[in-house]
């Protein structure tokens, strides 16, 4: 659900399939603008083919473009300057208000991809968060969103295993200029992706990750085919997938490793605080300064405090905050399950309270498959709790995956009923959904994400626990407003990280006090945000400009005002930069007045 610089495409552009219409023709055909912007979708799943795979589009499922050389950043860059120059020509008042919007929507996105290629990040090429090494083992056990219904699937994954070892030398190169010139991991980040790296290696084939669609042949393969394939991908794990990893996890422990550096926030590096600057604004979508975003996390988190004093209070608890997480999270009762399946099977259970009450919110909602899936064992160790998205076509579910690594710990109070709302419904899977089956958007806004939204709006969805018949148990709503505490102690800490010299350790002290998190979680947390800085804030900015946008249209419509079209509104458009959508849901407001 990300613009992610890790997932590219091998690709020379051939910008002059833009339209590139001569002054004077603006308003000639609103068809042209059409034509623009499914000619930038068209050229730009070429370049990023694992997103387009993403969303259905199976026409490069063989290809893994190498996106760490300086060749590809240079297209990237030809490609967007390119798309922009085009879309200028257009006179934007003489396109229908869909159009306009989209206009809009392209315009920013080409502005801010282009600055952003301006600064060093691909000199970081992954980091036990996010990156290519997490990405092709997760596609390449079978269970993700990279097909293998047919014997040109398969192929085409050997195609891009073979892509995966290039990328890897490339990937190396990228790490090691960024040593030369001081841009480097924190060494606590490159501790914890060494591991990541090993447990790729194994000693048979047949006990690999990589080894899983092996074992799930569909039924119409010939005996030939299987056999054929089977010894192909045996090759592929000795030859191919165990060097790479074998090849990264040496050069980050053995070269990279003495090198990294021992300071946790960006602004360290050279360029850091500019670096820093921009990935606020790309995740915010706003020009909301870092220290503007610093005072709203310490209001935040003061007024949060005062309302889980109130739920302390209502459950009859007598000692301090502090001591009401710690008993949050030690007491026996509120970490009941001995299974993986038990877990699920709960969120099953809050999904099944949740849906006699979302049509009272919702007018409009989608038609996509939802399922609920614990973690794969590989990743779950480091991963969060995650939102996949299903195909547009319906043909792939949407999936929550609950990470479960130790089932007789996971703690009730961690706030279950609010996850479920965020990362499926209504959060996340309704959003998503709803975008990806407009056909009346154009693919790059059918297919966008924008965090400040996506994840605002899942944020938002939080607070409607109750309305959706959640909450009713004081320790559910705790464990929301720890859930919301948490994104407000982001704000502080990530700005506080990577740019006012907050330590990882002062950072996990700062969390632990302020919710009930124990040190492990907490650390992982700390360090997410110091993989990506800037990310984690786009949660509770996005939330709140959609708070405010739903008091306004309440104080302005009075009894016009309906919750479930207000929904439908702010979700018809899809994910949008924040700024525009103020001027969207402003419109809709003045349209009552009329």
């Amino acid at each position: 659900m990300k613009t992610n610089f890790l997932v590219v495409v091998l690709l020379t552009i051939l910008c002059s399939s833009c339209v590139n219409k001569p002054e004077g023709t603006e308003s000639s055909s609103l068809n042209d603008a059409s034509r623009l912007f499914d000619n930038y979708w068209e050229q730009r799943s070429r370049f990023f083919p694992l997103e387009a795979m993403q969303q259905g589009d199976n026409r490069f499922n063989n290809r893994l473009p190498n996106d760490q050389t300086a060749a590809f950043r240079d297209s990237l860059k030809s490609f967007y300057s390119s798309t922009l120059d085009s879309l200028s020509k257009f006179n934007r008042d003489s396109l229908n208000a869909n159009d306009r919007l989209s206009y809009d929507v392209l315009a920013y996105e080409l502005h801010t991809q282009l600055e952003g290629l301006q600064h060093n990040i691909w000199m970081l090429p992954f980091q036990q968060f996010t990156g290519m090494p997490l990405t092709i083992a997760q596609l390449g056990s079978g269970d993700s969103y990279q097909p293998f219904n047919t014997v040109e699937d398969y192929r085409n994954w050997l195609s891009r295993i073979k892509a995966f070892t290039v990328w890897t030398d490339s990937a190396i190169d990228n790490f090691r200029a960024g040593m030369s010139k001081g841009v480097v991991l924190p060494a606590s980040l490159v501790k914890k992706t060494i591991p990541q790296l090993q447990s790729m290696l194994v000693d048979e084939p047949s006990r690999s990750l990589f080894y899983g669609p092996v074992t799930k042949f569909p039924s119409s393969f010939t005996d030939e085919q299987k056999a054929e394939l089977k010894q192909q991908y045996i090759e592929a794990i000795n030859n191919d997938i165990i060097p790479s990893y074998k090849k990264l996890a040496v050069f980050l422990e053995k070269e990279y490793l003495p090198r990294s550096r021992t300071t946790s926030g960006i602004s360290a590096l050279p360029g850091g605080k500019e670096m820093y600057n921009y990935l606020l604004k790309y995740y915010t979508t706003t020009e909301i300064t870092p220290e503007e975003i610093y005072q709203t996390g310490l209001k935040e988190v003061e007024r949060i405090r005062t309302e889980m004093e109130r739920v302390k209070d209502e459950v009859g608890f007598s000692g301090d905050l502090p001591a009401f997480f710690e008993f949050m999270k030690t007491s026996p009762r509120f970490t009941p399950f001995k299974s993986g399946k038990d877990v699920i099977n709960a969120f099953r259970g809050i999904y099944e309270k949740v849906k006699p009450n979302v049509n009272q919110l919702f007018g409009t909602k989608p038609a996509a498959p939802f399922e609920i899936r614990q973690t794969e064992a590989f990743r779950e160790a480091s991963a969060s709790a995650e939102y996949v998205p299903g195909s547009a076509d319906g043909s792939r579910a949407g999936v929550f995956y609950v990470p479960v690594p130790d089932p007789s710990s996971f703690n009730i109070t961690s706030g279950m009923e609010s996850l479920f709302l965020h990362e499926a419904i209504p959060g996340h899977h309704y959003q998503i959904s709803l975008q990806q089956e407009n056909l009346s958007l154009p693919a790059f806004r059918r297919f966008a994400w924008y965090g400040a939204f996506g994840e605002g709006w899942a944020l938002y969805t939080e607070s409607l626990g109750k309305e959706l018949g959640l909450y009713t148990d004081p320790y559910q709503h705790m464990g929301a407003l720890g859930d919301e505490m948490h994104r407000a102690i982001r704000l502080v800490v990530d700005v506080g990280i990577h740019l006012k010299g907050m330590s990882r350790e002062e950072a996990i002290s700062y969390m632990m006090k302020n919710e009930a998190i124990g040190k492990d979680a907490a650390t992982a947390e700390i360090e997410r945000y110091m993989a990506i800085p800037g990310q984690a804030v786009s949660y509770k900015v996005g939330q709140m400009k959609i708070r405010e946008l739903r008091q306004m249209c309440e104080q302005e419509l009075k009894g016009d005002f309906r919750i479930s079209e207000f929904h439908d509104e702010l979700l018809r458009d899809g994910v949008l930069p924040l700024s525009l959508l103020e001027s969207k849901m402003n419109r809709w407001v003045a349209g009552f007045n009329k």
